[in-house]
């Protein structure tokens, strides 16, 4: 059985380099070398030390978790620690994560990994999933299968067009700017899914007196408009942490927000659409 070798430094680096379209010349510039070393390094004739790896990968804006994987090329040991959210060492963040939660109330957030599955979130996040089928909301949800699947939210979206095509460009653009084969291979998965009966998934043209793309959700509370943010942790020096975010979401208009602080004053028991 033939076992494929693993890719070589010198082809991730000067994958991550066209990746970025940038030339030999740009990135020798930013990481104070010559075109000439960077060309050896880049085709072999060259092991790039430790230093000038971790150098490179900073420049080219390489995530951590590939920063690991260069290293790993070149023959070093990895130099940023991957904890898993559950773990004792990272107790402080999600500490951090659960007051970002609940200090958003009684609006929705949830805490997403790099491939958007959901590893926390507040109650008022029930308002938006609680009709959801159970097999979508295993161990906590991925949020394009959610937005995207015929059974989630597509069918309550009442510009699922619009919503369609902004999540799969975000997730495209993760694809382009990473190379991960789950992050393709989820943009393939969500991609094909048919859109719920009677919706139309033609975007149609921007507006152009718009600010964000909303996503206009129908409930038993009646119709909601939100709109979202992206937080992450800054300065992180752990894998998970820096694939961390916490996306909030806001009310778009005053009916939403009046239906949302009457449900939290409600105690949410209408939240969950039974």
């Amino acid at each position: 059985m033939e076992t494929q070798e693993p890719p070589s430094v010198s082809l991730l680096l000067r994958a991550w380099r066209r990746r970025r379209k940038l030339s030999q010349l740009d990135l020798a510039l930013r990481a104070d070398s010559s075109t000439r070393h960077l060309s050896c390094v880049e085709t072999g004739r060259a092991r790039p030390s430790r230093e000038m790896v971790l150098r490179l990968a900073e420049h080219l804006d390489v995530p951590l978790r590939d920063r690991n994987g260069l290293l790993l090329a070149a023959g070093y040991a990895p130099a940023y620690r991957e904890s898993p959210f559950d773990s004792e060492r990272m107790t402080m963040v999600r500490s951090a994560v659960g007051a970002m939660l609940a200090g958003h109330e009684p609006y929705p957030a949830a805490a997403i990994d790099r491939i958007w599955n959901i590893v926390d979130r507040n109650g008022a996040m029930s308002l938006l999933l609680g009709t959801v089928p159970s097999h979508l909301t295993e161990s906590g949800g991925n949020v394009m299968r959610l937005i995207l699947h015929p059974e989630g939210l597509a069918s309550r979206c009442l510009n699922f067009a619009q919503v369609r095509a902004h999540a799969l460009g975000r997730l495209w653009h993760q694809v382009d700017t990473t190379g991960h084969r789950d992050l393709r291979e989820l943009y393939e998965e969500v991609s094909a899914y048919p859109a719920p009966p009677d919706l139309d998934t033609d975007p149609g043209p921007v507006d152009p007196t718009g600010i964000v793309v909303p996503l206009r959700i129908r409930t038993l509370l009646g119709d909601m408009a939100f709109f979202s943010t992206i937080a992450t942790f800054g300065a992180p020096a752990d894998v998970t942490l820096s694939e961390l975010a916490v996306e909030s979401f806001f009310p778009m208009d005053e009916r939403t927000e009046t239906l949302l602080r009457t449900l939290a004053a409600l105690g949410g028991e209408d939240g969950e659409g039974r």
